[in-house]
């Protein structure tokens, strides 16, 4: 991709956002809000903002011609379960126990009960909340052992559950009406699950089937799994769920919160038939084509329940593309799914993190335009909160900002994002201010970093978008100033300056984990 910015890219196809969009007046009633975020989607894939690119995404297309799109935009984390933990409490996951990788298959839940989240906190404002799609956040499975936070990856997966009882501490104890998904579509147990139940009880066995797609769960095979499940059947039936959802709630009378966490592009990799070869370069490509269908259907059943004027549709992802689903053959095909962007899901560098954003909103948000305001997916909340005209809880959604603002083209009501703090798979921190992007990485592999400092860097995206030369000896004022303000903040227990926060185990920026699960704080 030669274009340096994704801004450039949208140049002569997006105008500039302006001040002038916030003429509008308030809303009668808090919007619908609709937040779909695709799994494993790099920010280079949507066409309509890389017109080089070889995947055709015509919904996103659309939705980008008819909303605001954010040229720089920030997952919380380069991986799944912290940016989901992130999006949806406004705080950032590394204050949690947990310092690297996601959820293990069986592990308990990441988000405490107490813990206010954009769904509880919306539905005490009168919405309806649900969500259909991937939790990957934790639940207390039943079994003759509790769920446990295990060092080993998938430690539990051979114990035994009782999936004919309900799994608590799941969605509908986190401040959602009604759920449903397949938890996580590469975990077992291999099966849907509907509010606090399995709906068809996993009492079959996983086979490994290869005309089911690529990139299998084969760690997982002979674990429970739903008689005749199939992996092409995710995302069609979480789509259908989605429109379904949509059109009974228009008729509600009630605003309604829906989240929809999307099971594609991540693996297993498995198109449905309608979709498979439609690409003519990879599964991977055929299965973000369907992602974009997907999509499609469920901004059309919004405007065909005649609700689109009332609802604020956000399309994300949780981090950038997978380098191990097909990465290969889609550059190979001129497709670059970072765009200009180094790195990939679970990198610290921008293609781990940087994410799109899309925003829709008819007669609000302006149509066919580009913000370069920075934004973190962990400022879902805020927006939120701003958009209903209601104050954020006291302790909570402590690294949250609004973006209403720049969404309405008017002065923020708060005080705008004043850094981005983005963190790796293996558990590495970037801290960005302006151009200025420090990077603490580790040293080696993650085995044989546990202990050791990490390598501190920094980079000038302005004049460096690809990451390629490190400046921290040419401008060490800059370092310091970069990694004591990282310091503070990772000290604070947040980013906003929230009163009393504070993290739940002992965060080192400067030093590799020893553990995947950090103690408690004392």
């Amino acid at each position: 991709m030669r274009l340096p910015l994704l801004a450039v890219a949208l140049a002569g196809l997006l105008p500039a956002a302006s001040p002038s969009a916030s003429t509008a007046p308030a809303p009668l009633r808090p919007p619908n809000i609709v937040v779909i975020l695709a799994d494993d989607f790099g920010v280079g894939n949507i066409r309509a903002h890389y017109p080089e690119n070889k995947i055709a995404t015509p919904a996103l297309d659309r939705l980008v011609r008819e909303g605001m799109s954010f040229t720089d935009a920030h997952s919380a984390s380069a991986v799944c379960t912290p940016t989901r933990y992130a999006l949806l409490t406004g705080r950032y996951a590394w204050r949690t126990r947990l310092q690297e990788w996601v959820l293990a298959v069986y592990e308990p839940p990441l988000i405490a009960a107490d813990r206010p989240t954009v769904a509880s906190f919306l539905r005490a404002r009168g919405y309806h909340t649900a969500c259909i799609g991937k939790w990957h956040l934790g639940w207390e499975w039943p079994g003759p052992q509790p769920g446990r936070m295990t060092d080993e990856q998938n430690g539990q997966r051979n114990l035994s559950w009782d999936f004919s009882r309900p799994i608590a501490a799941g969605p509908v104890t986190r401040g959602f009406d009604h759920y449903f998904g397949p938890d996580v579509p590469n975990f077992p147990p291999f099966t849907f699950i509907e509010d606090d139940r399995v709906v068809l009880p996993p009492a079959g066995r996983y086979p490994i089937d290869a005309a089911q797609g690529v990139v299998l769960p084969r760690a997982f095979a002979e674990s429970p799994a739903a008689p005749g499940w199939r992996f092409d059947g995710i995302l069609p039936e979480l789509t259908r769920r989605a429109v379904a959802h949509v059109h009974a709630r228009a008729r509600g009378g009630r605003p309604f919160f829906l989240y929809l966490p999307l099971t594609s592009p991540h693996e297993p990799v498995s198109p449905s038939a309608a979709w498979r070869g439609r690409s003519g370069i990879a599964p991977v490509a055929d299965f973000i084509m369907e992602t974009d269908w997907s999509v499609g259907e469920v901004v059309r059943a919004i405007d065909e329940a005649g609700v689109g004027a009332d609802t604020l549709v956000l399309f994300s992802a949780d981090n950038g593309h997978s380098g191990y689903t097909g990465w290969k053959e889609l550059v190979a095909a001129g497709h670059q799914p970072s765009g200009p962007f180094r790195g990939r899901k679970g990198d610290v560098w921008e293609g781990g993190h940087r994410v799109p954003l899309v925003a829709r909103w008819p007669g609000r948000v302006a149509a066919g335009v580009a913000s370069a305001q920075p934004v973190c997916l962990t400022d879902l909340f805020a927006t939120c909160a701003e958009l209903t005209g209601a104050p954020l809880p006291a302790a909570a959604a402590e690294d949250s900002f609004s973006f209403a603002g720049a969404l309405l083209g008017r002065s923020p009501a708060t005080a705008p994002r004043p850094a981005l703090i983005n963190h790796s798979n293996p558990g590495e921190f970037a801290y960005r201010e302006g151009p200025w992007k420090l990077v603490l990485r580790n040293r080696d592999t993650l085995a044989k970093s546990r202990g050791q400092p990490r390598i501190q860097e920094l980079y000038n995206l302005e004049s460096d978008l690809g990451e390629t030369t490190d400046v921290a000896a040419s401008h060490p004022a800059v370092a310091r100033r970069l990694r004591a303000a990282l310091d503070a903040a990772v000290a604070a227990g947040s980013l906003r300056g929230v009163p009393g926060a504070a993290n739940d185990s002992l965060v080192r920026v400067d030093v590799t984990q020893e553990r995947r699960w950090a103690a408690p704080a004392r």
